[in-house]
This record gives structure tokens, sequence and C-alpha cells, in this order.
């Protein structure tokens, strides 16, 4: 049915949106905290948000009495889901993360955050003030604290330096901003107004949280940044108003980490799509450095004490089945200390670096063993073996080399060492050839990173890799 041609419909205002309790929705009763702030600005394009009474001077983050201006007024859900949906669209490999998080309406939130169990949390008025397009980037923003892990290492840089109070917490929050705003915007996201830039604090880009947190205290400079408040996600300090570990639509950890692997997954499948900064963060989501130092010590350690090493025969004690044989004296099996053997790669390939970080981890092996030095040998090998130098004549173990590999010379020279080792450590960059048969002893592979193999007469050359019968560790 059409309208009569001399009639004009005027517009009837559009009421809030009064969102009932759903699962992608919450709003749980609190009481208002009157220290916190409204949030920020309405940004250029705020005449499309619902209209409000006219104000002269619009207050900035953290001017106003209160969380909330106005009691009364609903979450609108549909202008955050749709903020949402263009922050997915500007942002496609963070859209897994974008739509794990849920949605819980609190008037004693400043803007937006987070807690630790990705629940996100948002503010009516500050929804209700800012565009479309500034919740989009606080979307992105708000789902970077969770994917970076920063609740966690506010937590461990917080133990490791003796840190406390919410003062302390502000400055990771800051710190956490900053990592994140400094390649944050663009390409589809604008900057919403009172982002924490590093350039506003004298910062350089590009360095992480905790390089940040080093180089900035409290003071004059980030007195306007009092307002700040990310939630638990970007500090690790839990809010009054959050809803802790027991509450509703929370992540389980092995939930949070599935929703990291299929992020870093979707941008190491696209890398031209995200910034160095995201695919630095997936490189370490996919392959996490490990301790390679506890790694290579426990390798020893369990070469050197499996079964059968350092069994032998030995007449300092008779056996007890020596009293069955008159006149008869049998050796019994006795377990002496381990002793281990080091073969250090000293070809041109190694760098100077690593054959210093070499002779540190064999002073680490000597401790791995029970502080025997007398027990542990070294042979540097390049393309062929060196001397064999017990550590317990000092510190001073010559590492000459510099020509090619084959530590095939170098395994051969330590099974002949006397007595023989029980444990063959190997420290290498691996562009060696390898044994073609086990040795007898048990052997650990300490590999050296490299940045690439290559022979000027074979361009297709490949570096055989470790033995299987190896036990590889990853240095550095």
């Amino acid at each position: 049915m059409t309208a009569h041609p001399t009639a004009t419909a005027r517009p009837r205002p559009r009421p809030p949106v009064r969102v009932p309790p759903s699962p992608e929705v919450s709003d749980p009763a609190r009481n208002a905290n009157p220290d916190r702030s409204p949030g920020p600005n309405p940004g250029p394009d705020a005449d499309s948000a619902p209209q409000q009474d006219p104000e002269p001077n619009p207050p900035r983050p953290g001017s106003g009495p209160g969380p909330d201006r106005d009691p009364g007024l609903e979450l609108d859900l549909d202008k955050l889901l749709a903020a949402r949906l263009h922050a997915a669209r500007a942002r496609p490999y963070l859209a897994t993360a974008l739509f794990a998080l849920h949605i819980v309406a609190s008037r004693q939130v400043p803007t937006m955050a987070v807690d630790r169990h990705w629940r996100c949390y948002a503010a009516p008025a500050f929804v209700d003030r800012m565009p479309v397009e500034d919740l989009a980037a606080v979307w992105v923003h708000e789902v970077s604290h969770l994917l970076r892990d920063h609740h966690g290492r506010s937590d461990r840089y917080a133990r490791q330096h003796g840190l406390t109070g919410p003062g302390e917490r502000l400055r990771m929050n800051i710190a956490a901003d900053c990592e994140i705003n400094d390649d944050a915007f663009g390409e589809g996201l604008v900057q919403p107004e009172g982002a924490v830039r590093p350039q506003s604090l004298g910062l350089p880009d590009g360095r992480l949280m905790e390089e940040y947190l080093s180089r900035f205290r409290l003071g004059p400079h980030t007195e306007g940044l009092s307002w700040l408040d990310c939630g638990s996600g970007a500090d690790g300090l839990d809010r009054e108003w959050e809803l802790g570990p027991d509450g509703a639509h929370g992540l389980s950890k092995e939930e949070r980490d599935a929703v990291r692997f299929r992020v870093a997954q979707g941008i190491n499948g696209r890398p031209g799509s995200a910034p160095k900064q995201w695919k630095r963060w997936a490189e370490e989501a996919f392959h996490p450095p490990q301790p390679w130092r506890e790694l290579l010590g426990a390798a020893v350690r369990s070469a050197a004490s499996g079964p059968g090493v350092g069994e032998d025969y030995s007449y300092g004690r008779p056996a007890r089945r020596s009293a069955g044989l008159p006149g008869v004296v049998l050796p019994s099996l006795r377990r002496r200390p381990p002793r281990v053997c080091v073969v250090v790669d000293t070809s041109a390939s190694v760098s100077d670096a690593e054959l210093g970080s070499a002779l540190l981890e064999v002073a680490a092996i000597a401790r791995a063993v029970g502080g025997r030095r007398e027990l542990v040998t070294v042979v540097p090998c390049d393309a062929s073996a060196g001397f064999v130098h017990s550590l317990c004549r000092g510190e001073g173990i010559p590492l000459l080399g510099g020509g090619g590999t084959d530590l095939r010379a170098g395994f051969a020279r330590a099974l002949r060492t006397t007595p023989r080792p029980d444990a063959v450590v190997v420290l290498t960059d691996g562009q060696t050839p390898w044994p073609e048969s086990r040795p007898a002893c048990r052997t650990v592979v300490g590999l050296f990173p490299r940045a690439g193999a290559y022979s000027e007469h074979d361009p297709e050359y490949v570096p055989d890799t470790p033995p299987a019968w190896a036990r590889v560790v990853e240095i550095g």
C-alpha cells in the first residue's frame, strides 16, 4: 500500500535498542564506580550516532563524573556487531579471534575492555557516541591484547621485576597499547580519538611491550592517560566489574590456544596481508622459543644416566655369588660416573659467537654430569679432528679450524679416546656429513641456527639432516 501523493512521511526517531539477556550479550548488575571515565571524544562521524543532549565542549576521556553519563541508555548491540563485521573485513586474518569474543554490557568500564577469558566489556554510552568505523578499530585493538598474551606477559614481567600496584599495571597497559597501535591503523581502519601511540611518549615504533616498559615511567607526559583501562586482558590485573574465571561464556585455555593457532595459521597462509609485527607473532605462535639450554642439559643428563651407561665389572668388591664358588673371585657390576666427549664444529661456517656459546655449553655439560670436569673431553673438528682436550686442564681450550666440515672424523676420534665415552655431544650448524652407522654410545646434537646452506660446486646442495639415532636440540 502506497502513501497519498500529498502526504509527507516524517521520520520517527529511532528508539534505543533494548537488548534482552542472550548468549550473545550479557549485562551484569553491578554498582557504578565513580572513578571511571566516560571514554574518548566523538569522532568526525559522530552525527551518525543517536542524538543526545548537545554539549558545548565534549569531555576528553577521564573527565566525566562517572563511567556512564546516561544510566538509562541500553547497549546498541546492532551497532557494535556492525563494527565487529567492519573490523573483520578490514583485518580478515583476525576474524576468528574477533568472533570468538563474547560481548558483555557494562556501565563500569570506561570504554571497551577485555578480560583474560576472552570477554569483551562495552560501555553503552561509549558505543552510542563512537562511529562504527572507530568502534571497528577498538575491536581490533582489544582482541590484539588477547592474541599477543599481554596479560600473561605482564604477569611474568611483574614477577621478574617485583612490580606491584595499579600504577605499574597502568604502565603495562600503556606499553601494550604502544606495541599494538604503532601499526594497527590504516588500510580500512581509522585511528580513534585518544589512541596511545609510541610517538606521543617519545618512543620509537616497532618495539615490544617489555622494551617500552624499560624506556618510560609514569609522569607528566602520561598524566592524561590515567583514564586508560583495557581490562585484565591487557595488563593481567583483575577488575571488580569482570565476571572472573567462573563467569559465563569464558573460553578455556584449550579454546584460547586454538583461536591463536587458527589466527596464526591464517597469517602464515596469506603473509602479504599482515603487518610485520603480526607475521613475527604468527611465526612464534607456530614455533615458540624453546628453553634450549634446559633441553640440552636434560638431553645430556638423560644420555649420561641411561640404562647400562657407566656400568662395568669391577674386582673392587667381589660379587655375592662368589660364595658359591670357593676359590674363585667373581667381579661385581658397578656404576661409575659417566664420561662425555664434546665434538665442537670449528669449520668456517660456524661464527665466533657460536664458538663462544659452544664453550659455555661445555661448562654447562660438565655441571650436568655432576661437576666432574675430568670426565668431560673436547674434540675440535672441521675437515679433520684435532687433539682431545680434557676440561680439567683449564678453560683455555683451543678451538682451531676454519676449513671444511666432516664431523665423521670427530666421531671417530671421540670413540677412540681412552677411557671410552658414555655419551657424545656434537655442537654444530649441521652442514656436515654424518656417520652411516650408529655409534656404540648415545649421541646428542646441539644444532646452531643457520641462515642458509650452499656449495659453490653444487647450487642445489642440501646439507644432510642429523640422523634419527641422535637426540637433536636446536640452540638459540
